[in-house]
């Protein structure tokens, strides 16, 4: 039974990286045949700046001017890559701050979201807040394909990594990320050891939810999971090859925070390969 993605929601921003997400989520949409919808959303930055009665309104018509022509390059690069990809896409705005929360809302209607991330000595020059990503998939509850800051291969999805623990948000992430494991040449499993479940009988597990879905896999196991454990997922998906991680995205919401579990935070700051999680 092969599964496909319908509607793709990829956020742009004034950055050179935005880019390679909007390309990706075209390259997804051709293959899938889904439709992209690219959301710019950003915060002005005359929201971002501090009160400070020194803010005439030259200043802020600057400001003004400077958001104009940074969404004008942002919407350029998205016509040229519209044209250039056999894809409906559509462009959008958010009008209206927080930008995250905007953006989240609009996530419910999509199938799949292509994020990008945060860069480790980025402090916001683009309007885009420190944990958007973060935020949006807590917000939204919608899986989302990350991509790394660093340039990746034009293709994602060859070799495709599944970093498995029996919990809520692993399971949801393997199933977002059917479609592509549905087409991948190469599925591989990580998992370390933890406690066995207490069935008897023709029991469930992940080998047979892959196979029944036409999806063949190898496992590594590993041995007791060590605390340092984003550290080793990302080195042992660079030993095996992978150019796309499957895992779940681990925290809990709190009023106007996000708290991020120590493997989810550390993939999501020191990622080199593009990464679908789902919380």
């Amino acid at each position: 039974m092969s599964q496909s993605l319908a509607q793709l929601l990829v956020h742009l921003d004034a950055s050179p990286q935005a880019v390679q997400r909007l390309e990706a989520a075209c390259r997804l949409g051709q293959t899938h045949g889904a439709a992209v919808c690219a959301l710019y959303a950003v915060t002005p930055s005359l929201v971002e700046l501090p009160f400070s009665p020194e803010i005439g309104p030259n200043i802020a018509a600057t400001l003004r001017d400077l958001d104009d022509a940074q969404r004008a390059g942002a919407l350029a690069a998205f016509r040229q890559s519209r044209l250039a990809a056999d894809v409906h896409a559509s462009w959008a705005e958010v009008s209206d701050a927080p930008v995250a929360a905007v953006f989240a809302q609009q996530a419910f209607y999509a199938d799949l979201l292509v994020l990008g991330q945060h860069g480790p000595t980025e402090s916001s020059p683009t309007g885009v807040p420190s944990d958007f990503v973060e935020t949006v998939i807590s917000a939204s509850g919608k899986p989302a394909l990350i991509l790394p800051c660093v340039q990746t291969a034009a293709k994602i999805g060859q070799n495709v990594l599944i970093a498995w623990k029996p919990t809520r948000e692993a399971a949801r992430a393997v199933s977002a990320a059917m479609p592509l494991l549905q087409r991948a040449g190469s599925v591989q499993i990580i998992a370390w050891a933890g406690d066995e479940e207490v069935v008897s009988g023709a029991r469930l597990d992940l080998n047979g939810y892959l196979w029944r879905h036409g999806v063949e896999a190898v496992w590594h196991r590993e041995g007791q999971e060590p605390e340092a454990l984003g550290e080793l997922l990302l080195s042992r998906a660079c030993d095996l090859q992978a150019d796309l991680l499957v895992m779940g995205c681990y925290g809990h919401s709190r009023t106007r925070e996000w708290i991020l579990g120590g493997t989810s935070r550390t993939v999501l700051r020191t990622m080199t390969l593009p990464v679908l999680m789902a919380h």
